[in-house]
């Protein structure tokens, strides 16, 4: 059974109780464990696995004896409710064993899920369950966390949906984490924001964003509100190779740039922590003064308006690295 891309997350989400079975599989381990992970807690609930409803087993048992599989299947466990045989690391070897099981399965067995690494069209496994009427075969792909699957792990840990700059600092985040690692900074801002009804803001992001990322991208804002434009060359290509993306940079900038605005304005807005770096903000603030803060967010709006029209040619980080050198040469005028 075959489903397009964007079925396959519905599908993890809410399993059909008459599938017998799902195959995941894909090159990112991490990715397929995570959706693996999603699946069998969709079908089993809160106390599947505390309730013995979960058996697992690894391809290499199942070659050993082929028939645990099917055991498994058809096994009664104490505690009522759906049940599940999840199979790991599994390979073409045993094809034969998943493709007995599945032909054996009838309403009320325990569902099959099976995990895998990239598999080619020509594999076993994978043929088998895309040619199967009802069991699917469920490609992971390394692709980034996207929005609906940020909305639905916000959904999880009980936050409520952010706002579009917000939820542009999360997408552009997602482009730099593993969904591992995303998935454990949303669950860092559950935490940093129970008990808080405020909306969720950039700045909560930020704090709650590994410290690499933010620290890097940090240093590249204190270089531009010092007005160091020759200095900036070599830091961005730096940020270029560890994957930080142009949009996390423009938000970054202009959530620095706004927060020296309300500073200069007379305004009293949330500073770092950071003594030294709160000190280097004020300083800054004085410095540039309302009229030329106002022009710099005029130009990173039009920077982060550039960045999400469909039309443009030039790369996005040298749109970017443009408009941080511009920038930083008005700040020294």
């Amino acid at each position: 059974m075959k489903l397009k891309s964007h079925e396959v997350s519905t599908f993890i989400a809410r399993p059909r109780s008459d599938a017998p079975g799902a195959l995941i599989y894909g090159a990112d381990a991490m990715r397929v464990a995570l959706k693996r992970q999603d699946m069998i807690a969709a079908i089993l609930g809160p106390n599947g696995e505390e309730e013995m409803r979960l058996t697992r087993m690894s391809g290499a048992d199942l070659r050993k004896d082929a028939a645990q599989l099917l055991d498994a299947v058809k096994a009664q466990g104490f505690f009522p409710g759906p049940r599940v045989a999840f199979v790991e690391e599994a390979t073409d070897g045993i094809a034969k064993a998943v493709a007995a099981a599945l032909d054996d399965w009838q309403p009320g067995d325990a569902q099959i899920v099976v995990t895998a690494g990239q598999l080619t069209p020509r594999s076993a496994l994978r043929k088998l369950f895309e040619s199967h009427p009802s069991a699917p075969a469920l490609p992971i792909y390394d692709d980034p966390m996207g929005r609906d699957q940020i909305e639905a792990e916000l959904k999880r840990a009980g936050l409520p949906l952010p706002d579009r700059d917000e939820m542009s600092h999360l997408l552009a985040l997602a482009g730099e984490l593993e969904p591992g690692d995303m998935r454990q900074t949303l669950d860092k801002l559950s935490l940093y924001k129970r008990g808080d009804d405020t909306p969720l803001t950039s700045d909560d992001i930020s704090a709650c964003a590994p410290a690499s990322t933010e620290g890097d991208v940090d240093d590249v804002l204190a270089i531009v509100g010092d007005a160091r434009a020759q200095e900036l060359g070599p830091v961005l290509r730096k940020l270029q190779a560890q994957g930080v993306t142009p949009v996390t940079l423009t938000i970054g900038a202009t959530r620095h740039f706004r927060t020296l605005h309300a500073l200069a304005a007379g305004a009293n807005p949330r500073l770092p922590g950071n003594f030294k770096v709160k000190e280097r903000m004020q300083r800054q603030a004085r410095s540039w003064g309302v009229y030329k803060l106002e022009q710099a967010l005029a130009v990173l709006t039009d920077t982060d308006l550039a960045l999400r029209s469909g039309g443009q040619t030039a790369p996005q980080m040298a749109l970017v690295e443009r408009a941080l050198i511009r920038l930083a040469m008005l700040g020294r005028t």
